[in-house]
């Protein structure tokens, strides 16, 4: 048994593949749970799994109820992840609005980084209440947002209304995608884009992480004193 748990290598944990495989419907409330408002959950690929979740909603429909429709197993696995979303921005919410600024003083460690709480500092200073719909969508940032949120005190019924929204919003455009995209090359084209997931997840990697690495990369050049 613990041959098998430890028998992964370590690249497989940034593989959504892995955990749909090895945890199934539980496993994914869970990241979807601590990437939406645990600090230690930045590292978890949540845009890349909800995708692949898509893809498998029957299969992860079945843990809990499959009820033989494809579009209804899919609703399911919708509200479902976009319940775990919601309360785990809560959570976060709730962590910030505790602890105040003092996270911001924290050192480094392997499970937290500042410059991950000040990038969604900054996130969500420029778009106010927006940021916390618009964070779902721009990995790490999601993370912190809610804990920015708790921080500065937003109201609780303005950050619960936004936090329903962005939540739902985000799941919902995640799994439909890759749902209906898998149908649509198998019907169309008679692909089939599960045998193709690395690729894919790598697209998708790329596109949500690049407003933040444009962000870092002229962000640092615009800071850079003209020599």
């Amino acid at each position: 048994m613990l041959e098998t748990i430890l028998a992964f290598k370590l690249h497989e944990l940034l593989q959504p593949q892995f955990y749909i495989d090895n945890g199934g419907l539980w496993l994914l409330l869970i990241i979807i749970f601590a990437e939406t408002g645990l600090f230690v959950g930045f590292f978890f690929p949540g845009d890349s799994l909800l995708f692949v979740a898509g893809i498998f909603s029957d299969k992860l429909a079945a843990y809990l109820f499959d009820t033989g429709n494809s579009f209804l197993n899919l609703l399911l696995i919708i509200t479902l992840t976009a319940i775990a979303g919601i309360l785990g921005n809560t959570t976060g919410y709730l962590f910030g609005k505790r602890i105040g600024t003092s996270m911001f003083n924290w050192n480094d460690n392997i499970l937290f980084k500042k410059k991950y709480l000040h990038q969604a500092h900054d996130f969500y200073e420029k778009h106010g209440g927006g940021a916390v719909v618009f964070a779902r969508f721009v990995p790490i940032v999601r993370t912190f947002a809610p804990i920015i949120a708790g921080i500065v005190e937003m109201d609780k019924k303005k950050f619960a209304f936004f936090n329903i929204v962005g939540s739902i919003a985000w799941v919902s455009s995640m799994l439909a995608g890759g749902h209906y995209l898998d149908k649509f090359f198998m019907e169309h084209y008679n692909f089939d884009i599960k045998k193709h997931l690395e690729v894919i997840v790598l697209g998708i990697v790329f596109i949500t992480t690049a407003p933040v690495i444009l962000k870092l990369v002229f962000g640092k050049t615009k800071s850079s004193p003209i020599k």
